[in-house]
C-alpha cells in the first residue's frame, strides 16, 4: 500500500482488527492468507476448493438437517466427492428452497447465528443466517479487493446507499464507528436536486479517497455535477467501488470522467457472498478461495466457459448454514483466460444481469434489455425511463422528460419497441414527473414479469 496517512494505518492495522476481534472474527487472518492465495495457480487454488468442499459437504451431510435428508434420498455420499464436476450430481439450491427449509437448513452445531434478508428488489426478501465464520471470510474478501486499487479501510469514505438495513442501523454506537473509520454514508433514494446540491457541497467540503455505491446512484450524482456545471475531478478521489446492480458502460465513463478516477465493479450479495471484483488491470476476479461457480443452462446443467447462463454459487464458508448450488438468477459468463494483473483467480467474463433484465418477444426470442435500453437513451428529451414487461402482448414504458414528450418522439419509441417485441405489442407510454427508486435505493431500468420459456 502507498500513500497511506498516519490515521488510515491506526484504522487498518489496530481498530478494525481490535473490532473484528471482539466481534470474534477472524477476518485478518483471513485477509492475510487470501493475499497470499491470490497469487496461486489455477490448479492450486482447485486443489483448495477441492479440500474445503469436501468439509462442507461432509459437514452438511452429518449435521445439517435438509442436507441429511437430500443427500440420502439422492444416495449421494459426500466422501465419494473426487473432483469439482461432482457438484453437479446435487440439485440446486433457490430461494423457495430456502424459505421452506429456514430451521432445516441451519446446522445442528451451528452457534451465535446472524439473521439476514435480501433487499427483496427483484421480489419477495429472502430472510436466511450466517455465522462468524462466513462473515470473517466475505469482509476479509472486500478487504482484499479494496487495497487492489490502493485504498484501505480508513481511508475518507462516502458510501451511497439505500438498504433499509444499513441505513436502519445509524445508531450512536454506528455512528461513532463510522466516524472513527471515516466513512459518511448517504442514502440512494433521496435525490432530489435540493438532496443534490448538498450532497456535492459535501463532497467538495471533505472529499473522500474513495465512493462506494450503486452504479445508477453515483452516475445520477455525477450527471447532477454535471448539469450545475460542477467540477468534481480534482478532489483526489482515487476510485469508485460500484457494486448490487448492473454496471452499464454509460454509467462507468459518467463516473470515471465526472469524478477524475477509475470505476471498479463488484459483484456478490448478502445472500450468495462476495463473488467477484474487478482488478485495476480489469479482470472481474471470482473469490475463488470461498467460492465456486458454474454457469448454468434453464435444465441446471453446467455450461462450458464461454457460454452464458445463470450463475450458481456454492460458499465453502457457510458450514452453519450452508449455500450449496444457490441459484443467484443473474446471468453470465465464465472466462477461461488469465488476467494481466498475474493473479491466479480465475475470472468472470460478463455479468449480464438478473434474469428479470431480459425481456420476451411475441416469438419467444429472449432479448437482454439493453436492446430496449438504448432507444431511449438516443432520445434527448428523455431524462430518465423504466421499462416494465407485463406480459408478451403489453409493456410499460415510464419517462421522464425536459418539456414533454412529443408526438414524433412517442411514435419513434413505438415503433422501435415493436421492431424487437412484435407488432402485435402493445406498447403503453407513461409520463411521470419522476421515477422513484426501489424501496433498497436501486433503480433498474428494465422489469420482466415474463419468464422465458
Amino acid at each position: 500500500m502507498r500513500n497511506r496517512d498516519w490515521y488510515t494505518s491506526l484504522v487498518s492495522g489496530l481498530l478494525f482488527p481490535l473490532q473484528e476481534r471482539l466481534k470474534d472474527h477472524s477476518t485478518v487472518s483471513v485477509r492475510k492468507a487470501l493475499e497470499v492465495s491470490q497469487w496461486w495457480s489455477r490448479e492450486r487454488l482447485e486443489e483448495l476448493q477441492l479440500l474445503k468442499l469436501g468439509h462442507l459437504l461432509a459437514e452438511a451431510e452429518v449435521h445439517v438437517p435438509y442436507y441429511r435428508r437430500l443427500f440420502a434420498e439422492a444416495g449421494f455420499k459426500a466422501a465419494q466427492v473426487s473432483s469439482l464436476a461432482d457438484l453437479a450430481r446435487l440439485p440446486l439450491l433457490d430461494k423457495p428452497a430456502i424459505r421452506a427449509n429456514i430451521e432445516a437448513l441451519k446446522s445442528e452445531k451451528a452457534q451465535n447465528l446472524s439473521r439476514f434478508n435480501t433487499g427483496g428488489s427483484s421480489g419477495e426478501p429472502l430472510v436466511f443466517y450466517i455465522g462468524n465464520e462466513r462473515i470473517s471470510h466475505d469482509v476479509a474478501a472486500k478487504w482484499r479487493a479494496t487495497r487492489w486499487w490502493n485504498v484501505d479501510i480508513g481511508d475518507p469514505e462516502v458510501v451511497v446507499w439505500g438498504s433499509p438495513i444499513e441505513l436502519g442501523a445509524q445508531d450512536r454506537l454506528r455512528m461513532l464507528r463510522d466516524r472513527l473509520l471515516r466513512t459518511r454514508l448517504f442514502p440512494a433514494f433521496e435525490m432530489s436536486e435540493q438532496k443534490l446540491d448538498h450532497f456535492l457541497g459535501e463532497l467538495r467540503a471533505a472529499p473522500p479517497r474513495m465512493f462506494f455505491g450503486y452504479p445508477s446512484a453515483l452516475s445520477h450524482i455525477a450527471r447532477h455535477a454535471q448539469a450545475r456545471g460542477q467540477r468534481m475531478d480534482d478532489l483526489g478521489i482515487r476510485v469508485a467501488f460500484v457494486t448490487s446492480e448492473r454496471l452499464y458502460d454509460e454509467q462507468r465513463q459518467q463516473i470515471s470522467k465526472t469524478f477524475g478516477c477509475p470505476v471498479a465493479n463488484g459483484y456478490g450479495g448478502r445472500d450468495a457472498g462476495f463473488i467477484a471484483h474487478e482488478c485495476p488491470k480489469g479482470g472481474m476476479h471470482i473469490t475463488a478461495e470461498d467460492i465456486i461457480v458454474e454457469i448454468v443452462d434453464r435444465q441446471g446443467v453446467p455450461l462450458p466457459c464461454g457460454e452464458a447462463g445463470e450463475i450458481v454459487v456454492t460458499h465453502l464458508s457457510t458450514g452453519e448454514f450452508p449455500f450449496i448450488r444457490y441459484r443467484t438468477g443473474d446471468i453470465g459468463i465464465l472466462d477461461d483466460g488469465v488476467c494481466l494483473c498475474g493473479r491466479g483467480l480465475p475470472l468472470i467474463r460478463e455479468i449480464q444481469g438478473r434474469s428479470t433484465d431480459f425481456v420476451v418477444a411475441q416469438d419467444g426470442t429472449v432479448m437482454h434489455g439493453l436492446a430496449l435500453i438504448y432507444i431511449l437513451r438516443d432520445l434527448p428529451e428523455i431524462r430518465s425511463f423504466k421499462i416494465i414487461q407485463e406480459s408478451l402482448a403489453t409493456i410499460r414504458v415510464c419517462v421522464v422528460t425536459e418539456s414533454g414528450l412529443t408526438s414524433e418522439t412517442a411514435a419513434k419509441i413505438e415503433w422501435e419497441f415493436k421492431a424487437r417485441l412484435g407488432q402485435e405489442v402493445d406498447i403503453q407510454i407513461e409520463e411521470l414527473a419522476e421515477i422513484p427508486a426501489e424501496k433498497s435505493g436501486k433503480f433498474r431500468y428494465v422489469v420482466s414479469k415474463v419468464q422465458p420459456v
